[in-house]
């Protein structure tokens, strides 16, 4: 496990991932529960939690649903919600996270299209 990588990993993760989750758990969770340092902590010990699986080999599919629920179990925890409202802000953050990505996508296909 090479130490540099899993913090430019953390750092991308919070730079990118916290946003998202902090908006989806501020609009589900409440914004006295959905802090954002809250979701820093959850991309941090999520990221930190995924690399350490990942060290161990496991299948795919074992390692994918231990961190499904981890990340899950992090939501949870640190917005002060049940498991079932822990999938639905899981699932709001992807959504809004495809949504910027499409966004920046079509920003960026119409700067370059108006480049000669």
């Amino acid at each position: 496990m090479d130490l540099v990588a899993l913090l430019i990993q953390v750092v991308v993760g919070v730079i990118i991932i916290a946003p998202v989750l902090w908006l989806a758990g501020r609009a589900l969770a409440g914004k006295d529960k959905a802090k954002f340092t809250d979701s820093i902590w959850i991309v941090v010990l999520g990221t930190v939690i995924g690399a350490v699986v990942g060290f161990f080999n496991l299948s795919l599919i074992v390692a994918a649903l231990i961190m499904f629920i981890v990340w899950l179990a992090l939501i949870k925890h640190f917005f002060d919600c049940g498991w079932l409202k822990a999938l639905v802000i899981a699932i709001i953050a992807v959504i809004i996270f495809i949504i910027i990505i499409a966004v920046l996508a079509i920003i960026g296909f119409g700067i370059l299209t108006l480049l000669p």
